[in-house]
C-alpha cells in the first residue's frame, strides 16, 4: 500500500468515474486501474463496484476511502509545517462553520488570514452543529464554530456570541425588526420548520412548549436555504438565527422579527479537539475566527447578537 494508491483511491470514491480522477491525477486511465486493482487485492476485498452509473465504493471503499482521506490529509500538512518560510506560519487548516453563519463570516475570515499569512491553506466545510461536531471527533475538523455546546471532555470550547431566533415572513407580512413577535401569533400561520432531530428544531419546539402553542408545519426541511425559499414562495412563515437571515431582510426580500413569549437565545462557541499540540497555522485561524465573529457583532451585521468573551483581540 502507498501513497499513489490512496490518493487513486480517494479521487475515485470522490468522483464516481476512473477516466475523471486519471485526468484529475494527471495520470493515464489504465495506471489508476492498476493501483486500485492493486489495492484491492492487498487488502483482499473489493473496494467498488463497476456500474454503468460509474465507480460506486463498496462499504469497505468507503471505509478504506475515508481512513485515507484523512492520512493524506495529515502528509499535506506535515509536509506545510516542516519547511516553512523563515518567520512564516503555513499549514493546512480545516475550519469548520454553522451553514447559518458561513455567510456572514467565510469572506472577511478568508481575506484576513490570506492577506497576513498567505502560506495558510483554508479548507472550510459548513454543516449544521450535529455534524461539525462529529467530524471534529472523527478527527475531519481542526477547529468549528458550534452552538449550545457548554463543555466536552474531548473539545476546548471558548463561547463567542448568543443571538436570538427570529421569525421569517414574506414581506406581504410586514414584520417589524423592533416589533417582537410572539410564539401564540406565530403558531396561527403554516409554518416551514427545520426537520425533527435538527438541533434548531429542539429549540423551537421546548419554546413552543412553554408558551402552550402547538406549531403544525405544513413542509418540514434540513436545509436554510430551502427554508428560506419556500418562505419567500408563499408556503409559510419560519424560525431562524438572526445571523442566517440578516442579507434577506436587509434586502427585502423578507420580513422577520426577533421572537417573544418566550425569547429564545443560542449560544455559540468556537471548539477544537484537546488531544495533540495546536498547529500555528490553526491557532492563527482560530483567533482570526474571533475577531471576525465580534467584529460582525460590533459593526451590527449580525442581528440581536451579544458577546459573550471580550473583543477577540482586537
Amino acid at each position: 500500500m502507498d501513497f499513489k494508491q490512496l490518493r487513486a483511491l480517494v479521487t475515485v470514491a470522490e468522483v464516481g468515474s476512473v477516466t475523471r480522477a486519471a485526468e484529475l491525477l494527471h495520470l493515464v486511465q489504465p495506471a489508476v486501474t492498476r493501483q486500485i486493482k492493486a489495492l484491492e487485492a492487498e487488502l483482499g476485498v473489493p473496494l467498488f463496484d463497476r456500474t454503468r452509473q460509474g465507480m460506486r465504493p463498496t462499504e469497505a471503499g468507503v471505509t478504506m476511502a475515508d481512513r485515507a482521506r484523512r492520512a493524506l490529509t495529515e502528509l499535506d500538512r506535515a509536509r506545510a509545517e516542516v519547511a516553512p518560510a523563515r518567520g512564516a506560519v503555513t499549514g493546512i487548516v480545516t475550519l469548520g462553520l454553522l451553514e447559518s453563519a458561513a455567510g456572514l463570516i467565510a469572506e472577511p475570515l478568508t481575506s484576513a488570514v490570506l492577506r497576513a499569512h498567505p502560506g495558510i491553506e483554508l479548507r472550510l466545510q459548513t454543516g449544521y452543529s450535529g455534524h461539525l461536531r462529529r467530524w471534529l471527533d472523527e478527527g475531519d475538523l481542526d477547529l468549528s464554530l458550534l452552538y449550545d455546546i457548554t463543555g466536552s471532555p474531548s473539545l476546548t470550547v471558548t463561547p463567542v456570541v448568543r443571538e436570538r431566533l427570529w421569525v421569517l415572513a414574506p414581506p406581504a407580512a410586514g414584520l417589524d425588526p423592533q416589533r417582537p413577535v410572539s410564539f401564540a401569533r406565530i403558531a396561527r400561520d403554516p409554518l416551514v420548520l427545520p426537520s425533527p432531530g435538527h438541533g434548531l428544531r429542539s429549540l423551537i419546539d421546548t419554546a413552543a412548549r412553554q408558551a402552550g402553542a402547538e406549531l403544525i408545519p405544513s413542509v418540514q426541511t434540513n436545509s436554510m436555504p430551502l427554508q428560506k425559499r419556500l418562505v419567500l414562495a408563499g408556503h409559510g412563515w419560519t424560525i431562524l438565527p438572526g445571523v442566517g437571515i440578516a442579507e434577506d431582510i436587509a434586502a427585502g426580500r423578507l420580513t422577520g422579527a426577533p421572537v417573544r413569549e418566550p425569547e429564545v437565545w443560542r449560544s455559540i462557541a468556537v471548539a477544537r479537539p484537546r488531544s495533540g499540540r495546536v498547529p500555528p497555522a490553526v491557532d492563527v485561524v482560530a483567533r482570526e475566527l474571533l475577531c471576525q465573529v465580534h467584529a460582525a457583532v460590533a459593526d451590527g451585521r449580525w442581528p440581536s447578537a451579544e458577546p459573550l468573551i471580550g473583543d477577540g483581540g482586537r
